[in-house]
């Protein structure tokens, strides 16, 4: 929606619909100045009980080329930045949607692999759950990056380390076909 009015003062008389207990921020390409004003004000209506969701704190998105386009973190962060505090996420690194699909299923951890292409969110979490972690080297990351993360004194740099790394998804696909 377009903001009401051309003032500030105009921007904060938009009707609040009274049921909204939270506020979602997940990817979105129409993401506007009058959609963080609305989040702002539902956060300010309902202080700690409103809660901030966001879906994940990817920065960018890989794209063919080595073309690069914002993440949903940038959004995240946009609100969480007008907001002045930080969001739940339930996407990668956190165990949320993890824990959710094990009590659904019967997920078994030792049985269990995370594939993907960042060690910031798809690695980490794998390893935050405590899955054999594989990473490709066709998104954002580096295996430089991953030689760092492997030689550092760093606890937290350490849980950047996939237990495995394949150039591309097809190198999966090959050993899975034999």
């Amino acid at each position: 929606a377009a903001l009401p009015g051309p003032a500030p003062a105009d921007w904060v008389q938009a009707p609040l619909d009274p049921a909204v207990r939270a506020v979602l921020v997940g990817f979105d390409e129409h993401f506007s100045y009058a959609k963080l004003c609305q989040a702002l004000r539902y956060l300010l209506r309902g202080g700690p009980d409103c809660l901030l969701v966001g879906t994940n704190r990817d920065h960018r998105l890989p794209l063919e080329g080595g073309a690069a386009i914002p993440g949903t973190g940038c959004l995240v962060k946009a609100v969480e930045t007008a907001a002045q505090r930080e969001a739940f996420i339930v996407g990668k690194p956190n165990r949320f949607m993890f824990d959710c699909v094990a009590s659904e299923f019967d997920v078994d951890p030792k049985r269990t692999i995370m594939v993907g292409d960042r060690l910031d969110t798809d690695i980490l979490m794998g390893n935050n759950c405590h899955l054999t972690t594989l990473l490709t080297l066709t998104g954002v990351t580096t295996l430089d990056e991953v030689r760092g993360h492997q030689e550092s004194d760093c606890p937290a740099r350490n849980r950047l380390v996939p237990d495995y790394y394949v150039d591309s998804i097809a190198d999966l696909l090959q050993v899975l076909g034999e």
